[in-house]
């Protein structure tokens, strides 16, 4: 290689790099249809409730509530109560804050709360009772639930690092700011 050709390489090169560090926040929107198909990769999910009842979680739906800066999720429910072949049918809903969980690069859920619980067939005193299951499975699960994980090459542009910094609900999709790792 020449000299000039490795001084135009070089010169190339710190100019890329004065490019990149010059790199500063970006908003990036991740789109209801992609948060809702990647939720749907972890459905159905099976868990015990109380160590008692056998709970199926299927079909999420995801709403995106930005007047309330808050996002829903809905489920179809079944529930397997203990020492019988019954199943109960039903739905749950919970609501929650998304926040950004640096250490898994996830939007998660915070401040869930039990919007709606339902299972059909189940008398009114009782379904006031079972409501406890929802509450138990929304403590166990829903704490934990990831809205949305960020792949390594989702942080990573023109060839700098970048983290997630802020969220905000809009009303089609989750917009996260990204910034440049210094």
């Amino acid at each position: 290689m020449t000299i000039l050709k490795k001084a135009a390489a070089l010169a190339l090169c710190l100019l890329l790099a004065s490019c990149a560090s010059m790199v500063g926040p970006q908003d990036v929107e991740i789109p209801l249809s992609k948060l809702q198909s990647r939720l749907e990769e972890r459905f159905p999910a099976r868990h015990r409730v109380l160590e008692l009842f056998e709970v199926t979680l299927a079909r999420p739906g995801l709403r995106l509530l930005p007047e309330a800066d808050r996002v829903a999720l809905s489920t179809d429910t079944e529930v397997r109560p203990p020492f019988t072949s019954e199943l109960w049918m039903g739905s749950l809903a919970v609501s929650g804050r998304v926040f950004i969980d640096n250490g898994s690069n996830s939007l998660r859920l915070r401040d869930a709360t039990v919007d709606d619980f339902r299972l059909d067939g189940i008398k009114p005193d009782a379904q006031r009772h079972l409501t406890r299951i929802a509450n138990v499975l929304l403590k166990n699960v829903y704490s934990d639930i990831s809205v949305y994980t960020f792949r390594p090459e989702d942080l990573r542009r023109y060839g700098v690092q970048f983290r997630p910094t802020r969220v905000r609900i809009a009303p089609n999709a989750i917009v996260v700011t990204l910034e440049p790792v210094r």
